[in-house]
């Protein structure tokens, strides 16, 4: 039999790191390849051996932990890793846990929204049952993933009996007392928990929602809007490298959402073209050789891009060019 090249250790590797700041990102699922993605744009290189859950980062300090994201609020809030990348929903669900520890400091604080990931936590019961407000599953069987968010919201619903909203940063319902909601924890296939008589209502993600209606579930309400986001812990080891990687991940997210309109235009319409392209500060307007003419370069939603030619075309610009962005720092 070959040999095969002798595996490191992860608590070798963790041990050797030498001061380097701790980067957790999620190791599979929805979150993972966008947030590999996020670092390539950032250049944050670095190379992942194909069995191990740590990698040393090639041109900065940074060691990068991959952990399932339901985990990484936990290690970023008792300051185990520095930054980290996560749902909003699990660190909400962090935050609810933390909540319910009697002197617990929930430790983590977001940085920003990445803008990925969206989706929402929601109350969901059979779509052909008689179950239309979250206030009628008081007293019954709930089954979710989430437990001390779910637990959270209906002890909301119990004290107040009226929908509740739960956010990051905002306060959540006190559980004062034991629930007459029943709130059992699954792990996976939660959507199947209706049909199989398990519970009456669920408390899931939902993205598009085709799992949902597979299931023949319908929401009701929303516990949490979520989208991935970047956290840190309260005390980070090196907070001028924070503040660096926080810089080059929001340039990539600028990058991400415009790009760079060019355009020639005569100066008796530029008023109206820059009212079109106003840019993020305000468009650059260079002189051309041929008099009465100028050049406009000014940054554009993508989103917006086609309308915007479309305008630009009608107010008498000509030469139009739109150009990707790779990154920006917009200050």
């Amino acid at each position: 039999m070959g040999s095969h090249p002798e595996i490191p250790r992860f608590a070798d590797v963790l041990g050797s790191l030498g001061g380097r700041l701790l980067f957790a990102v999620p190791k599979k699922g929805r979150l993972q390849q966008p947030t590999l993605d996020l670092l390539q744009g950032s250049d944050i290189q670095f190379r992942r051996h194909s069995r191990l859950d740590i990698a040393l980062c090639i041109n900065l300090p940074i060691a990068l932990v991959f952990l399932p994201a339901a985990d990484i609020p936990t290690f970023v809030g008792e300051g185990r890793v520095d930054l980290g990348i996560t749902g909003r929903d699990q660190v909400a669900e962090h935050r609810a846990i933390t909540a319910g520890e009697a002197g617990m400091d929930v430790g983590v604080e977001e940085v920003l929204d990445l803008g990925f990931g969206k989706c929402k936590l929601q109350v969901q019961v059979p779509e052909k049952g008689d179950i239309t407000h979250p206030a009628e599953l008081v007293g019954k069987n709930v089954v979710t993933s989430f437990v001390s968010l779910a637990t959270a919201y209906f002890a909301g619903l119990e004290e107040h009996k009226d929908d509740v909203k739960v956010t990051i940063n905002g306060e959540l319902p006190e559980v004062k007392k034991k629930l007459n909601t029943k709130i059992k924890y699954v792990g996976g296939s939660v959507e199947a928990a209706c049909a199989l008589g398990v519970a009456d209502g669920v408390v899931d993600l939902v993205e598009s929602g085709e799992t949902m209606r597979a299931a023949g579930l319908k929401a009701i309400a929303t516990v949490v809007e979520s989208t991935a986001v970047l956290i840190k812990s309260k005390h980070p080891s090196d907070s001028d490298l924070v503040n660096l990687i926080t810089s080059r991940i929001k340039g990539v997210i600028t990058a991400q959402k415009y790009a760079l309109c060019q355009y020639n235009v005569l100066r008796s319409k530029l008023h109206a073209a820059t009212m079109i392209t106003p840019g993020r500060r305000a468009p650059t307007i260079t002189s051309l050789e041929e008099p009465g003419w100028v050049a406009v370069s000014s940054m554009v939603l993508k989103k917006e891009i086609a309308v915007v030619m479309d305008e630009l075309e009608k107010v008498g610009a000509t030469d139009l060019l739109v150009l990707d962005i790779a990154n920006s720092r917009t200050g």
